[in-house]
């Protein structure tokens, strides 16, 4: 028998299970959830476009190293043998053929406007090398290499004369050492216009030659040889 407790509890049971939808359709399911999931609260905590954009770049480079390490000879390990190879004669290359300054630039002249001889060059070129100023040690150096030639009769005087020209000139007169005087011309090239830095054995060099070309005799010029100097 049913009392009178039992049979209110009942009807609030059957009214809560009338509100209660038995089946709800897929689509405002959907809809209601976006809503709700919609709320700022829910992305209080989301990364910025900054971060999400870092992260798929790292997810991306994550990737492309597994794949170039899968089909690397010897896995990861062999990938970085990979590149450190390729950075090497990268860095080989660049060391040979000089910065991209000396492509672009055309040779200038050996001597600026300042007219000085070739004890007053080399006497700058002791004093930069005494400062371990090994570049410009080069530069005064080969300037004064070149003068001394001038003096000598060697090499008629000519405003404009590059290293390269010089080292041409000379070399037809002084065959014996044609080779040197170019690879001193490169030498003043390469750390006047090309970017590179002199060391202490191309001045040692530089100074060998300097003193070797004061104690040579050259031949004979010819009037081919007076014409390219003059």
């Amino acid at each position: 028998m049913t009392g009178v407790g039992g049979t209110t509890a009942a009807v609030r049971l059957i009214r809560a299970s009338e509100d209660i939808p038995v089946d709800t359709p897929r689509l405002p399911a959907r809809e209601a959830a976006r809503d709700e999931l919609s709320d700022p609260m829910y992305h209080e905590h989301d990364p910025n476009l900054l971060e999400r954009g870092l992260d798929r770049f790292w997810d991306w480079i994550g990737d492309l190293f597994s794949g170039a390490a899968g089909a690397a000879p010897g896995g990861p390990l062999g990938l970085v043998v990979l590149v450190l190879a390729a950075v090497g004669l990268l860095a080989a290359l660049w060391w040979r053929l000089g910065t991209p300054q000396r492509a672009l630039r055309s040779p200038e002249t050996l001597f600026d406007s300042t007219t000085r001889n070739a004890s007053d060059h080399r006497a700058a070129a002791t004093a930069h090398a005494e400062a371990r100023r090994w570049t410009e040690a080069v530069q005064e150096r080969m300037r004064a290499l070149v003068r001394s030639l001038e003096d000598r009769a060697v090499l008629d005087p000519r405003p404009g004369r590059t290293a390269d020209e010089a080292a041409a000139e000379a070399g037809r007169l002084l065959p014996a050492h044609a080779g040197r005087l170019r690879a001193a011309a490169r030498v003043f090239d390469d750390v006047t216009y090309g970017g590179r830095t002199a060391d202490e054995a191309a001045y040692a060099a530089l100074t060998t030659l300097d003193l070797d070309l004061g104690a040579a005799r050259p031949l004979p010029a010819t009037g081919t040889d007076r014409g390219a100097t003059g």
